[in-house]
């Protein structure tokens, strides 16, 4: 049974992120690329804590997103969001100094702890650039990701804050997100 729900999981962060690639070569879509620097360090970082505490088939939906996150994270260096602020860099420079508690600790749970925050941080110049220009996103990866973290929950094989917290913080950052791109957009 958690396998089923852990491949649905991943079908859903296949079904969020191939069209947000589509709309990024569209140019619908404008990813922040120091948010999605982040991020594919961070996924990365999360999957092996997954992996170490226990989450057993639960951790293949972050690794498939994980493949997707550094994909977007390319593409927007040449398609993405161009008008950094000083601001976005100051959550870049805060999310990569946070690494390094995570390389001193070497402990699973403490490194997701970290990663987690650093994951936090890193999705405000996402959410500030989405305030003032929702139409350089979309909600369906945002949306998807909310489906895709609360089965990742159910598809868990060990309950404990290595394996849990990430999904938490996700589906409530991703559900701010769809809900800030609905609502300017109207």
């Amino acid at each position: 049974m958690k396998e089923a729900v852990a491949i649905v999981a991943s079908l859903l962060a296949i079904a969020g992120n191939v069209p947000y690639i589509r709309d990024v070569f569209k140019k619908r879509v404008q990813p922040h690329p120091y948010t999605w620097l982040v991020w594919s360090m961070v996924s990365c970082i999360i999957f092996f804590g997954q992996l170490a505490k226990g989450a057993g088939v639960g951790a293949i939906p972050t690794a498939v997103s994980e493949i997707f996150t550094i994909i977007i994270f390319f593409f927007s260096l040449r398609y993405g969001f161009k008008e950094i602020k000083k601001i976005d860099t100051f959550f870049l420079v805060v999310c990569l100094l946070g690494v390094i508690p995570w390389i001193l600790t070497k402990d699973p749970t403490m490194s997701v702890i970290i990663a987690v925050s650093i994951d936090l941080c890193a999705f405000v110049p996402t959410i500030m650039k989405t305030w003032k220009h929702p139409r350089t996103e979309t909600a369906t990866l945002y949306s998807m990701n909310v489906l895709r973290h609360i089965l990742m929950l159910f598809s868990l094989q060990a309950y404990n804050i290595a394996t849990v917290l990430h999904s938490i913080a996700m589906i409530t950052a991703n559900s701010l997100m769809t809900l800030i791109i609905w609502s300017k957009k109207k």
